[in-house]
């Protein structure tokens, strides 16, 4: 079934007062013949944290490689559990995302793990599956810190479930302004099994107390 246009998440700068951190991503409805809306889901930055260590050796993990899915093949993918990125050192546990009561993007509660938008495809089907998490904290670089240093041809491993391993290659790296930000090509449909990393970058304005763009890296399955 392809991904509803409502539920595709927008870019919020709201300034958050407890924690200085600003909503990753919000809901926004889609008016009937309007253009999309601009907006990215985003892995959130609450200060400019240091520079981190180098990233360290990630090996790729083990198990069984599963194919690409042919499109008459009808059965579920499993659920995603584990994100590997070897090239940029980052390995991380899944939280789901969904929605809050008030029709924003959940914010992982820890900011070294990402989460997969569970309105979003499951790694693997066909579409755009949605990973986001923070680029920074208080005290530090998080988990998507060296989001912006991947380049064409890095891989990206998601584990599911059933232990099967979807391998992704990164296909492009950009970064956009938030209010100029290409929904349908982010978030809307994708002739394949298709993965997006989204997180904050470019400037940070402390007055919003947010980065005021959004990395994306665009990746294809290539099992």
């Amino acid at each position: 079934m392809p991904p509803d246009p409502a539920r595709w998440p927008t870019p919020a700068l709201t300034r958050h007062t407890t924690s200085r951190c600003a909503a990753i991503a919000a809901l926004t409805t889609l008016a009937a013949g309007l253009a999309m809306i601009a907006a990215g889901a985003a892995g959130l930055a609450v200060s400019r944290g240091g520079a981190g260590a180098a990233a360290s050796g990630v090996p790729t993990p083990d198990g069984p490689a599963a194919g690409v899915p042919w499109p008459s093949a009808a059965g579920p993918v499993a659920l995603p559990v584990e994100l590997t990125v070897p090239a940029i050192g980052v390995r991380t546990s899944l939280v789901r995302l969904g929605l809050t009561p008030a029709g924003r993007l959940q914010v992982p509660a820890s900011f070294t793990v990402a989460g997969w938008y569970d309105g979003s495809p499951r790694p693997g089907a066909t579409g755009s599956a949605i990973i986001a998490g923070h680029i920074d904290s208080q005290a530090g670089p998080a988990v998507f810190y060296r989001l912006a240093r991947l380049r064409p041809g890095d891989r990206a491993y998601v584990r599911r479930t059933d232990g099967t391993v979807a391998l992704f290659r990164v296909t492009a790296v950009r970064i956009y302004p938030k209010d100029r930000f290409p929904t349908t090509a982010v978030y809307g449909p994708a002739p394949g099994p298709e993965l997006r990393l989204i997180t904050c970058g470019g400037t940070f304005d402390p007055a919003l107390h947010s980065y005021l763009s959004n990395v994306v890296v665009y990746a294809v399955e290539a099992g």
